[in-house]
């Protein structure tokens, strides 16, 4: 059986936005995200966005226009011939106590079964230590935390409070994640 990886890219402060829930349709990628995104697409990784949404769930935007906004987003991508092979997002509240909520993995185990995954093999990159990287760690993929969004105060934080998840690698952008994961898949292939 071929080895399935994949890369799971947190969408507000990693590829776009400003690290905090925006609206659906004023999300902007940063210049850079395409490029990085068409390179994993090169290096044949499969790439998923992986995103909390509570705001839709408290009200400040609907589903519909949470769908819209990827639907924008994805068509921003394809100008640049890059692509998303899925995309796993939770639009609930925190208090829902849902599976579904980064820091847990639902949305991990979920594409796991559903792209045959081997979640040991696979990387998340996010901005954040407590949402991204833990649900990195508990999942076991590669975590690369990037310094844009919410990254540099995490670093701070998350050292302080969480030293037990580590990030395999901290970058300064997703141009930067994406050629660590491209080192290292080629030193896993050696």
């Amino acid at each position: 059986m071929k080895e399935v990886i994949a890369a799971f890219l947190d969408r507000d402060g990693t590829i776009g936005g400003t690290g905090g829930g925006i609206h659906p349709f004023e999300f902007k990628l940063y210049d850079f995200a395409p490029a990085a995104i068409k390179k994993l697409n090169n290096l044949k990784i499969k790439v998923f966005l992986f995103t909390n949404q509570t705001r839709v769930g408290r009200g400040f935007f609907t589903e519909e226009e949470l769908l819209k906004g990827f639907e924008m987003m994805k068509e921003e991508l394809a100008k640049h011939d890059a692509y998303l092979d899925g995309i796993y997002y939770c639009p609930h509240k925190p208090e829902d106590n849902c599976v579904c909520q980064k820091p847990k993995v639902g949305l991990l185990l979920r594409a796991k079964e559903e792209h045959d995954l081997i979640l040991e093999e696979c990387y998340v990159v996010g901005d954040t230590g407590g949402s991204d990287m833990l649900a990195a760690s508990k999942a076991g993929t590669k975590m690369v935390l990037v310094r844009t969004g919410w990254g540099e105060g995490s670093i701070t934080k998350y050292r302080n409070h969480w030293a037990d998840i580590e990030p395999d690698y901290i970058a300064k952008d997703l141009v930067e994640a994406v050629g660590w994961i491209s080192v290292d898949l080629r030193n896993k292939r050696e």
